[in-house]
């Protein structure tokens, strides 16, 4: 295993551009949201300093009114689209206008248990805590509604772009009177194995209603056409709350702990009405038509992050031992068995490590760890047959999407870190 080790801190390393990270050179030029969370913890098995550089440029560009964007444009490239350019956000560092899943408080939480005893790390830390919490309460105060639970205005928001989840509350986006553009993630990867250009067409014309509206983010929470609550991305926000009041109270901020927590178990109680009981797992929510989604995606598996009963988190086990009948390795991020997933395209069915490494967490912190052991060994066996990949084909392994991907990189160091 160490080889794969050395091999995870050079991607790393070849991805660092000293205080940020990009996710893959070419394909992904910038600093995302997620990926850097991601990164940060990966960070934090080989430079403690390093992983808290990643998540204070991520926050050093966090909104005025407490969003952190989903792209953050340090350096101008062309070969990315839509750059600066088409958000035209005119913040200081030109950044997107939308967000993306909340996994920093998570990130920060781990690198605090890793910092323990040093005092100088502790203290940034700490200075961390108050802008990822003004982060999180945004959520609930721009996006939250009555039962505690947060909408997603756009599909790159969920981190999973084009996932059958979305398919039908797309329809509604117009794909008429879009300026013209041209696609460059093509050129670094598989068309196949990307969205579709139609699904690109309904992107930007988001974008382009919300750069209308002068990313007045309540106009936008009110009047996207796309308005999705994702229990996946809604478990994320719930369990980066938990593990923020973890690191609050830790370091003597306990009026953010205690509204940390209550948030946590709002969006917790929140969660039930998503639940489909002939699924044995959650369903996203259209929130503009107040319909569940029959679809049977990842999303819906990644409530066992947090801390949902004991029942559901089983039934969950239950669900994805059932997918192990459908594909070769764990976890395909739609079931195969649905005619519209497709096994190499995207977040349509295949395979990424920072979902496995979530779901098989939270099965183990439900007292699954068997189930959670088969997820991890799937995991490190896409790694040593098809490399750091971005995603995998769930039936054979085939590697989509980047190569040398840095989350993927960060997520075989935390593998190996607790074997």
């Amino acid at each position: 295993m160490e080889k794969y080790r050395e091999q995870a801190r050079n991607i790393l390393a070849a991805n660092d551009r000293g205080h940020y990270t990009i996710p893959t050179s070419g394909l992904y030029p910038f600093q995302w949201n997620w990926d850097s969370a991601f990164a940060a913890l990966g960070f934090s098995h080989v430079d403690l300093d390093r992983a808290l550089v990643e998540l204070e440029t991520l926050m050093a560009n966090q909104w005025p009114d407490g969003m952190v964007p989903h792209i953050i444009f340090h350096e101008h490239d062309e070969g990315y689209f839509p750059n600066a350019d088409v958000w035209l956000t005119l913040r200081p560092t030109p950044t997107s206008g939308i967000t993306q899943p909340a996994v920093a408080g998570f990130a920060l939480w781990q690198i605090v248990q890793r910092a323990a005893g040093q005092p100088n790390l502790l203290d940034r830390c700490k200075a961390l805590i108050e802008p990822i919490h003004r982060w999180h309460q945004w959520f609930y105060r721009i996006r939250g509604d009555q039962d505690g639970l947060v909408a997603i205005v756009h599909p790159w928001e969920s981190g999973r772009d084009n996932s059958i989840d979305w398919d039908e509350a797309f329809e509604r986006v117009p794909t008429e009177g879009v300026s013209e553009f041209k696609r460059r993630d093509t050129s670094h990867a598989n068309p196949e194995h990307r969205p579709t250009d139609e699904q690109y067409k309904r992107y930007i014309w988001l974008v382009e209603q919300f750069r209308g509206l002068d990313w007045d983010n309540a106009a936008i929470a009110q009047q996207s056409k796309f308005q999705v609550v994702d229990p996946g991305f809604n478990a994320i926000l719930i369990r980066a709350c938990t593990d923020l009041a973890q690191c609050a109270e830790s370091l003597g901020m306990e009026p953010i702990a205690q509204e940390s927590r209550a948030l946590a178990e709002l969006g917790i109680n929140g969660l039930d009405k998503l639940w489909a009981d002939e699924l044995d797992q959650y369903l996203c929510l259209d929130r503009l038509t107040g319909d569940l989604v029959m679809s049977e995606s990842v999303g819906g598996l990644l409530p066992v992050f947090v801390g949902i009963d004991t029942e559901k988190a089983e039934r969950i086990a239950e669900r994805i031992q059932r997918l192990k009948r459908e594909a070769n390795y764990l976890v395909p991020s739609h079931s195969l068995a649905d005619s519209r997933s497709e096994e190499l395209r995207y977040w349509r069915a295949p395979i990424w490590l920072i979902v496995n490494y979530m779901i098989a967490r939270g099965l183990r912190e439900h007292g699954f760890s068997e189930q959670a052991e088969e997820i991890d060994n799937d995991s490190l066996t896409l790694i040593k047959e098809s490399g750091f990949a971005e995603y995998y084909s769930p039936i054979d392994a085939t590697p989509c999407g980047g190569d040398t991907f840095t989350w993927t990189a960060a997520i075989v160091l935390e593998l190996l870190a607790h074997r």
